[in-house]
């Protein structure tokens, strides 16, 4: 698929009608000396986002293992041989136990994440009711339990449902090396509704898939030409899992994902951008600089759904060294 014949799919709702950001603009942002790049991200970021501070996010997964999709990255799905066993969704107070330890380590968010390819109407019923719980803690809520029907983003909300996670992965010229089982239309027409019923969006998707640099341009173009773009962003660093397709994918160069950061910044200013999967294989140098490029949330805890996940006292003596503290804006851009 061409790049201007996969930008006009993507126009369709809830893209604006004119890109704010060309493809080729952001190549050429990627482009710009890093520390020039930097300085223009960390400038941005100060404009809009309280200097030196990183919101907190806490994810569970609530039903683990047995999705029909064959996302290559995913250990989750069925159609692969991983070490992920199916499990069945979580009780509440199984959830509640976990937002509580989430709360007391310090999270201000906590999210909740199911492998379905879109949920039951029961199973929208006892989601609901984990949101109203976790809500009442005082804690942010946000859940990604993949595609929604009509009706259900909006049952969500009335559950007091804060964000939907629902990333977009890649470009749409490098997705269907990614994934075949759903289209980039299904994804965009999820948001639709999301964002229909009055749910913040939290939106991203993942680098070091085996996409070039073009094509990580057409995920941030994407995503930055949104209407509105995303609330939160995560940008998700490949966890290479044994088993999956993509196993054997040559490592980012780490230099290359700082710069994706610096971009998704300066093209969402006033979004969040989570420094997101992958960071349990990141150096401090290398988490400092994604904080210098305008990164403001991570998941903190031990585990993010299946893959590790820095512990929370790492992630204290690392705030520390850094001078970083916790987000007095609490999750909202």
């Amino acid at each position: 698929m061409s790049e201007t014949v996969a930008l006009e799919i993507s126009r369709k709702k809830p893209v604006a009608a004119a890109a704010r950001w060309p493809v080729q603009d952001i190549i050429e942002l990627y482009e710009t000396p890093l520390l020039d790049l930097l300085y223009k991200a960390q400038t941005v970021h100060r404009q809009h986002h309280e200097a030196n501070a990183v919101q907190l996010s806490s994810l569970l997964s609530i039903k683990t293992g047995g999705c029909p999709e064959d996302c290559s990255y995913c250990p989750q799905s069925s159609r692969y041989d991983t070490e992920v066993e199916k499990e069945r969704l979580l009780e509440l107070e199984e959830v509640l136990a976990a937002a509580r330890e989430a709360q007391a380590g310090g999270a201000q968010r906590f999210c909740m994440g199911a492998a379905w390819r879109s949920p039951k109407a029961h199973h929208i019923d006892a989601v609901a009711e984990m949101v109203r719980a976790v809500k009442a803690m005082g804690l942010e809520t946000c859940v990604t339990l993949g595609m929604l029907k009509e009706g259900q983003a909006e049952q969500l909300k009335d559950a007091g449902l804060d964000y939907y996670n629902h990333n977009l992965d890649t470009s749409p010229e490098f997705y269907g090396q990614i994934i075949t089982t759903r289209t980039y239309q299904d994804r965009l027409d999820t948001l639709e509704r999301v964002r229909h019923a009055g749910i913040n969006v939290c939106c991203g998707g993942i680098v070091g898939l085996g996409e070039s640099r073009r094509e990580r341009a057409g995920l941030i173009a994407q995503l930055a030409n949104l209407n509105p773009y995303p609330d939160s962003v995560p940008v998700n660093n490949l966890v290479k899992v044994e088993g999956t397709p993509l196993q054997d994918t040559p490592d980012i160069d780490p230099l290359e994902f700082v710069r994706t950061i610096a971009v998704a910044r300066i093209t969402m200013p006033k979004a969040v951008v989570r420094l997101s999967a992958g960071r349990d294989a990141m150096s401090d140098t290398m988490q400092a600089m994604c904080f210098m490029a305008g990164a403001n949330s991570i998941f903190y805890g031990d585990k993010l759904l299946t893959t590790g996940n820095p512990q929370y006292m790492a992630d204290r003596a690392l705030f520390e060294r850094l001078g970083l503290h916790p987000s007095s804006e609490a999750g909202h851009a």
